[in-house]
């Protein structure tokens, strides 16, 4: 259970690049042991927002602090006690995990058998034992996100900042690397992860979903979902797009999204609604291969949400 203690704190936090806003006026609260998530499409504030927090950007309005430390004035100081995994972390390719590894512990000036004891125990827990004499360029995507974890976890950081840690990696690899920030949350770091997957997302303590620079809204998962209005019918048309035109004329249905093969769609009215696509549809001659009721998913709260947002 995460504490109440605020070790994060933003007030009105704002980064423009010329005359595009990055972020705008950020006000955001992230307590010790938390996992929080941050989702929003391309060009949201994902990563700005990070950098800003991580100390190595200034905004260009309001305030931020990590730990007590503000992020413009004692800059070094927050840079002592986190650790920021960037999206393109920069491992060196020709060395090994060990010579990885012993690099930034050089960087962060750990000497005796205290680092030696430490090297070994991040190999063990990013599961990389048996590659230490690997060089970093033959490991594999999910490897290297792993050992690029390990490396951001050198000096014991009380936060880690994560942008888009898993992306570009296979479904396996990811599992492994969120048992990994499992661990990390027993043992109580706080971890702040942006992230395009709405799986991991279900996985955060709390979740804020940014657009175009703005927190859109910030809560538990379960919470979010239940921002969608109506209740949820999944179903197979045999033509996915025309059925959705025809769907979204109807007075009980609130919104249809398009999922692959399947629509979801939503409705005050489940049993009415049922009844309804099936006559609609029939009267254009488009079958059906499966209808059911189910409980909306992250993702679907997601594009609600963002579409609400579209059309204001």
């Amino acid at each position: 259970m995460a504490s109440q203690d605020a070790v994060i704190r933003t007030e009105d936090l704002t980064r423009t690049f010329d005359q595009v806003i990055g972020v705008n006026a950020l006000s955001l609260r992230v307590h010790q042991g938390e996992i929080f998530g941050l989702v929003g499409p391309d060009g949201a504030g994902k990563t700005t927002t990070i950098r800003l927090l991580a100390a190595v950007m200034d905004p260009t309005e309001g305030e931020a602090s990590v730990l007590g430390y503000d992020t413009v004035r004692e800059a070094e100081s927050i840079k002592r006690h986190i650790g920021y995994m960037a999206q393109r972390f920069n491992l060196y390719r020709d060395l090994s995990v060990w010579e990885n590894l012993n690099f930034f512990a050089d960087v962060f000036q750990m000497t005796g058998e205290a680092r030696r004891g430490r090297l070994e125990r991040l190999l063990q827990f990013a599961r990389l034992s048996e590659f230490r004499h690997r060089r970093a360029e033959d490991l594999s995507g999910g490897m290297q996100k792993k050992l690029a974890l390990a490396c951001t976890l050198i000096h014991r950081p009380h936060i880690v900042f994560l942008d888009e840690p898993t992306t570009g990696v296979d479904p396996l690899s990811r599992r492994e690397f969120w048992d990994i920030l499992a661990e990390l949350h027993v043992q109580g770091v706080t971890l702040f992860i942006s992230t395009p997957y709405m799986d991991e997302a279900e996985r955060c303590s709390r979740v804020g979903l940014m657009y175009r620079g703005e927190m859109i809204t910030c809560d538990a998962p379960t919470q979010v979902k239940a921002m969608i209005q109506g209740e949820l019918i999944t179903l197979w048309p045999t033509q996915v797009r025309r059925a959705r035109e025809i769907l979204q004329g109807l007075p009980d249905i609130l919104e249809v999204q398009i999922f692959g093969d399947q629509l979801r769609v939503f409705t005050g009215d489940v049993e009415g609604t049922i009844d309804q696509i099936h006559e609609a549809l029939g009267a254009h001659d488009i079958g059906l291969q499966d209808v059911q009721r189910g409980e909306p998913r992250m993702e679907e709260a997601f594009i609600s949400l963002i579409r609400q947002q579209m059309e204001r």
